[in-house]
């Protein structure tokens, strides 16, 4: 029979008791420290509220949380030595470039390291120092460090690399204009990478992470239905976001005033709005949305509405969390909605008598 995870009730009980009946079927996501532990771990309890269940080591390292050294879950008996010896290199040089040359030069085949990793832990070597890499830009960025070089978090060596890229990812853009005015696109750096926004003179159309994966497909739709084309360009629009966005990440704005032309069908603009009434600091969950539209039977709906939104931030899908309070995916990586959800909760806590006010503008 296929182990079935017990609630997380049950999970959190056996936290407290450190017991090992679910050793290796069940870890433990701390919010305040950002780490992960087996449910014996002999450190301090986290408070209930403070937890999140995961099955596996890969969903705890995706959601950006990092392995405890008291308890060492990465760590297991019986499995390959590859695997050890990789992860004690990681510890020891966590700044080098792992490349498939470099396990070359180490005298390991990548081939057999991808499947070691895989049958060891569910992920690869490479997700694990990509996660890691993530994991500690955020940590980074939410401790009030300067804003880390985004491009090369990114990939790209310089940002004339990721210029070049934006220019091909807009230049991909089909010519449908018919005697249309322009869409307007341009890019600039947050501290959790570049953001791509396009508009026209007066009003905000789309805002995205620049890797979102999704985003070349957005580019395409928008086109399509507004009837023109996407130009390399600037407006007061996005002159306007860019400053607001920047005053969003300094902690000094949660109102954004910015017009938006929001598409999408009446359900879709209506889970928008709901979205946009969530205060900073504070989530939901889809069927809490749901509730408050007097619709509860359409939670599923109002998922793919949420996924469907191109405004990144400013129609805040990642105030969405699963029912049980864990992290759920996000089209900007679970590592910037971890972020985002703490750099909130600084904000309420130095004004919380801040009443939410986030506008839209159709």
């Amino acid at each position: 029979m296929l182990f079935e995870r017990p609630d997380d009730d049950t999970l959190y009980d056996a936290l407290i008791a450190r017991s090992a009946d679910y050793e290796g079927q069940a870890y433990v996501c701390v919010k305040t420290t950002g780490i992960f532990c087996r449910l014996t771990c002999p450190a301090r309890k986290p408070r209930r509220e403070n937890t999140i269940f995961f099955d596996t080591i890969a969903a705890c390292m995706h959601s950006g949380f990092r392995p405890c050294q008291r308890c060492r879950p990465l760590e297991q008996p019986g499995r390959e030595s590859i695997v050890d010896e990789l992860l004690a290199a990681l510890d020891r040089e966590p700044q080098l470039r792992w490349t498939e040359d470099e396990l070359m030069r180490r005298g390991h085949d990548p081939s057999t390291v991808r499947r070691a990793f895989k049958r060891g832990l569910g992920v690869t070597f490479h997700d694990i120092v990509r996660y890691r890499r993530l994991g500690e830009a955020a940590r980074q960025l939410a401790d009030g460090a300067r804003v880390i070089d985004a491009q090369l978090e990114a990939g790209y060596d310089s940002p004339s690399g990721f210029r070049t890229a934006f220019q091909r990812l807009v230049g991909k853009a089909p010519a449908l204009s018919q005697n249309r005015e322009l869409l307007s696109a341009d890019w600039f750096d947050t501290p959790l990478g570049p953001m791509v926004a396009v508009a026209d003179k007066t009003h905000l159309h789309l805002l995205e992470f620049h890797d979102r994966k999704a985003l070349p497909t957005e580019l395409e739709a928008l086109q399509k239905r507004v009837r023109s084309s996407v130009a390399i360009g600037r407006t007061p629009a996005i002159d306007q976001i860019e400053a607001e966005i920047r005053d969003y990440f300094e902690g000094r704005l949660t109102v954004f005033r910015t017009p938006l032309a929001l598409g999408g069908t009446p359900f879709e603009k209506h889970v928008w709005a709901k979205l946009m009434e969530i205060p900073a600091g504070q989530t939901r969950a889809y069927g809490d949305l749901a509730r408050e539209m007097e619709r509860p039977e359409v939670v599923r709906a109002v998922g793919r509405a949420n996924g469907a939104n191109q405004l990144a931030i400013i129609v805040p899908c990642h105030r969405i969390l699963g029912v049980d309070g864990s992290l759920t995916g996000y089209g900007g990586g679970l590592w910037r909605k971890q972020w985002l959800l703490r750099h909130e909760e600084k904000i309420r806590a130095q004004a919380p008598n801040q009443a939410p006010n986030m506008e839209e503008t159709a």
